[in-house]
């Protein structure tokens, strides 16, 4: 197995601000890392570093000759104004290939990705819409190395398990590193997690083998960490007091030990320091305490936009101690719904088209705006921690701005630092912040965990599990849904708007796409004027025959590929590298059939189009 890239000794720091130093990474063949960390650890800049966008302060990142890698980055560049395919054309503008080639290996991607219409404009697209165009667009150079920062943001529960089966079927590179914060998204589809922290003394720890394996062993050097901590303290303890004893007590001494009670008193100061680096967020919803049943009752709710229902006849219970999940695609109406919700008894404000909200007198509802609207870029952080000043009044008591902040894992040194300047996850925990300081019997959180890291997320899991008021949780982060909450109201499934026990019985209820929704390639006719153009003619006898019958040909050769797909997962397969090796060239193949079909589509398309 092959080393494609080695990064030796890498440091990097911004301004005061280090990184990470010396760290060590060697990617093989067959690598699927996940990268994780707090927030500001420098995951960001490490991929940026491997794709040669961003230099390193020391150290060296050497790839193997010809080795291709892609960058995926945390946002997406596009020309609005051009299509779906013309967005990718673009991409691939400059290979060396006959241009049929290129507009059928767009489109052949573009049917993988599900796109209904691939002549729709960039601009018109959903957030989730647009990340598969980009990771279409990583991925169409074939890369050996695929480099992805946050993949899953903004793709919603069936985006992120259509991403998932990318990485395990033929269009997989031969090695991926991913940024996520996504737990489950981890475990499906990594074989490798390093993470980078203070906490280590190399500043990564590395594990081979699933995220459920990184979590085993982390606990292992974490406890292994505290344990030597104090072995260094009681013989350093030990060590201080023969060195307090007076020189003539050290002159009978070596020299040795004296040297050598400093040297432990040094690495007990290493250790306590790594220690201490194990922070977290501290998050603590505050509650009312309100003791009425029932907060919110919301009765045959409907909701059209642009004269399609978004829901209708929806009924809501909220009451303490409530925790409901929405889950649905981008646009189905979730955020619409949290919008009514958060405006109930306020006339005039995202109301329902029908329906009746009755809350209970002088309930507080607490909401989370995803688009974190209010955040604004220009104040400092300290002002946007405390607006009226310079301390904060939590459960009633008065915090200085200083101690406040350090809760959020925020330095002293950032509080003059505009918030527009910060990082996605640090502008997430001042919106929580705010959160924290208003006592509530709703909360309405509106994807919450955006840019969190992992250790954020725990806190905050545990904190919504503790607060004693209702909750509604927009989410896609499954691992999210199956600890909090209880029940999950589900857009868009075969019954319309309902409520299921969790989001497996939901995605198990959506109905299956049909042919036509799965955004089969366009004729070839329509690439544009890059295809040489023929005289419109009929097709002959057996042309046409074949015509007929090759759509139905490609999905069966689909079927074949995704059911190769599968097989490649079997632990039987997986677990014998001679049947593994045996499916992935029958893969191989059944996939190079598809491309042949496809082509062979084109031209009998071509012929008929002129």
């Amino acid at each position: 197995m092959s080393n494609l890239i080695q990064c030796q000794s890498l440091s990097k720091s911004f301004g005061a601000q280090l990184l990470f130093k010396k760290i060590n990474l060697v990617v093989d063949e067959g690598d699927k890392i996940g990268v994780i960390g707090p927030n500001g650890s420098g995951k960001s800049t490490l991929l940026k570093m491997l794709c040669d966008l961003e230099d390193p302060d020391s150290g060296q990142v050497r790839c193997q000759k010809f080795v291709r890698l892609s960058y995926l980055a945390q946002d997406d560049i596009f020309d609005g104004e051009q299509t779906v395919t013309g967005a990718l054309l673009s991409a691939i503008a400059d290979e060396d290939l006959e241009e049929v080639e290129k507009y059928n290996r767009v489109q052949s991607l573009l049917s993988r990705a599900e796109f209904v219409d691939n002549e729709t404009l960039v601009k018109n697209l959903s957030g989730g819409w647009r990340k598969r165009l980009s990771i279409c667009r990583s991925l169409l150079v074939r890369p050996d190395v695929l480099v992805m920062d946050e993949p899953t943001n903004h793709l919603d529960i069936e985006g992120i398990l259509w991403l998932e089966k990318i990485l395990s079927g033929g269009l997989a590179p031969a090695a991926y590193l991913l940024v996520s914060h996504d737990r489950h998204f981890l475990e499906n589809c990594t074989n490798r997690i390093i993470e980078l922290s203070a906490v280590y003394p190399e500043g990564t720890l590395q594990v081979e083998g699933t995220y459920s394996r990184y979590l085993e062993k982390r606990e292992e050097f974490l406890s292994g960490q505290l344990q030597e901590e104090e072995r260094l303290a009681n013989k350093a303890r030990r060590e201080i007091e023969w060195l307090r004893r007076g020189p003539k007590a050290r002159a009978t001494k070596a020299k040795y030990r004296i040297d050598e009670a400093y040297k432990l008193t040094d690495e007990l100061a290493e250790v306590k320091a790594r220690n201490r680096a194990i922070s977290n967020v501290q998050i603590d919803f505050e509650a009312t305490g309100r003791k009425t049943k029932k907060l919110l009752e919301a009765k045959k709710l409907q909701k059209s936009f642009d004269a399609e229902p978004l829901f209708e006849n929806l009924d809501i219970d909220l009451s303490p101690g409530t925790r409901l999940g929405l889950l649905g695609r981008n646009g189905c109406g979730k955020s619409t719904l949290m919008k009514i919700l958060a405006a109930a008894g306020e006339s005039g404000k995202a109301a329902p088209d029908s329906g009746t909200i009755r809350v209970a007198d002088k309930v507080k509802i607490v909401t989370f705006d995803q688009n974190r609207s209010a955040i604004d870029p220009t104040v400092s952080l300290r002002r946007a921690l405390a607006p009226e000043g310079d301390s904060v009044m939590y459960r009633e008591r008065s915090l200085h701005v200083v101690s406040w902040a350090q809760k959020f894992l925020f330095r002293a040194d950032q509080l003059e630092t505009p918030v527009g300047q910060l990082s996605g996850g640090e502008q997430a925990r001042i919106l929580i912040a705010g959160l924290m300081r208003q006592p509530a019997d709703i909360l309405l959180l509106d994807e919450p965990t955006n840019d969190l890291d992992i250790a954020s997320l725990d806190v905050l899991e545990a904190s919504l599990v503790d607060f004693p008021g209702a909750l509604v949780l927009v989410t896609h982060d499954r691992y999210l849904l199956d600890q909090v909450c209880q029940k999950i109201l589900g857009f868009g499934s075969s019954a319309g708007v309902t409520y299921y026990a969790d989001y497996g019985q939901w995605l198990a209820d959506l109905p299956v796409k049909s042919k036509s929704e799965t955004g089969k390639k366009k004729p070839l006719a329509q690439a544009g004027k890059s295809v040489s153009p023929k005289k419109k003619g009929r097709l002959s006898y057996l042309d046409q025959r074949e015509y007929d019958q090759i759509e139905e040909r490609i999905s069966t050769a689909d079927a074949r590929v995704e059911e190769l797909q599968q097989k490649m997962e079997l632990p039987e397969v997986t677990g014998d590298p001679a049947r593994l090796d045996e499916c992935w060239q029958e893969l191989e193949r059944a996939q190079g059939e598809v491309e042949q079909l496809y082509s062979r589509w084109d031209e009998l398309e071509e012929k008929l189009s002129g």
